[in-house]
């Protein structure tokens, strides 16, 4: 056979496909951990389910309580109707005395004002250096 310059057969193509292959696999495997068998927990009725932190996506739609601001049920029905757009109300409060409580109450209102998206909404709670209520839409809904 005359090789001729520029040109290689079909057979040398292959065998570098070949290779580039294995040190993928040989690459992934290396830092792949081995599986365990997880060991047989007791089976109770009152077992936990490990919590873990629900996802947060960067937000598609920020709405803020202020003067000027829509309701929030208005600004919802401007945003686009997408089954995996969830609604997270955030609602700080100044720390004191009932402000907690009122707080909860105004997070309780605000998912009601959303409809049925305030049905799976994210609701949070917590202190502030400033007191005030938002909400936001996001591609984080989980998987049902």
């Amino acid at each position: 056979m005359i090789a001729r310059p520029g040109q290689t057969g079909w057979q040398t193509i292959l065998a570098d496909l070949s290779l580039i292959l294995f040190m993928i696999t040989a690459s992934a495997l290396s830092v792949a951990e081995a599986p365990h068998p997880a060991p047989a927990a007791p089976k109770s009725a009152a077992a936990p389910r490990p919590v873990t932190p629900s996802a947060r996506a960067e937000p598609v739609g920020v709405w803020r309580e202020g003067e000027g601001a829509p309701p929030l049920a208005r600004w919802l029905a401007e945003q686009g109707s997408d089954p995996r757009l969830r609604l997270s109300i955030v609602v700080r409060y100044l720390a004191g005395e009932g402000r907690r409580d009122a707080a909860l109450g105004r997070a309780a209102a605000l998912a009601a004002q959303a409809g049925p998206r305030g049905a799976s909404a994210r609701l949070v709670v917590e202190p502030g250096a400033v007191a005030g209520a938002s909400a936001t839409l996001g591609y984080d809904r989980d998987s049902d």
